[in-house]
């Protein structure tokens, strides 16, 4: 297993788990975080599950114009437990638990498939979602995005960029520089701190029929 940090793409170097802290680095990478076996469970329970594309989902799809057509679904509850057994890092529960106030604590995530001409536009991930009921909204603390698919080349695209604010431009626009290009190498996980700009690089017509599959989400907190 490798692990990797650091604001500058592609000069990483490998960090002690044990000692990482995601309020001194707010960026997280492990290589072969799954093994091919457990990938290969995690693709036999995506094609077991329900799809729902980016066309359907019309409050995504207003958020996320020009995407292309990626689909979504959710994760059974075998793989959900998989999934969380597998993220009882120290890290993980140290930052949580900083905030202060905690009344609830959040997960949501779900499995995600891009395919040639698929993109997400670059947000960062404050959109909390709306209240229900008068309750109050979880906070998005941490983002986690990790890879399922069986293979994934250069060319193919599909790469997790991510920014960070280098100053204003004029109409109030935050200018951006990239600190680092993730390629989406099957059995990675990757973590970042909210907010956080991001955006999914564009699947390339030189992927043909091969999926960009990944489970995708947030630890989020609720406060008074």
């Amino acid at each position: 297993m490798k692990i990797t940090s650091g604001h500058v793409q592609p000069a990483q170097s490998a960090v002690d788990l044990e000692a990482f802290s995601f309020h001194q680095t707010p960026v997280l990478v492990i290589e072969n975080f799954w093994s091919p076996e457990e990938r290969g469970q995690f693709r036999e329970a995506m094609q077991r599950a329900n799809w729902n594309q980016l066309q359907d989902l019309s409050y995504v799809r207003h958020d996320f114009p020009n995407s292309g057509n990626w689909a979504k679904a959710e994760i059974a509850q075998p793989q959900a437990q998989l999934l969380l057994s597998k993220l009882q890092i120290s890290c993980i529960h140290q930052y949580i638990e900083s905030f202060p106030n905690i009344v609830r604590r959040h997960l949501g995530f779900n499995y995600y498939s891009y395919g040639v001409g698929d993109c997400l536009l670059t947000h960062d991930d404050t959109d909390q979602g709306h209240s229900k009921g008068g309750k109050p909204v979880p906070l998005r603390r941490l983002a986690l995005v990790t890879y399922f698919h069986e293979e994934w080349q250069s060319d193919w695209g599909g790469e997790l960029m991510i920014y960070a604010v280098a100053g204003t431009r004029p109409g109030g626009k935050p200018d951006l520089a990239i600190t680092h290009c993730i390629a989406p190498k099957p059995g990675s996980l990757v973590m970042f701190t909210v907010p956080r700009f991001h955006r999914v690089c564009r699947v390339d017509q030189m992927a043909g029929d091969h999926k960009r599959l990944s489970i995708a989400g947030w630890f989020m907190t609720e406060h008074r």
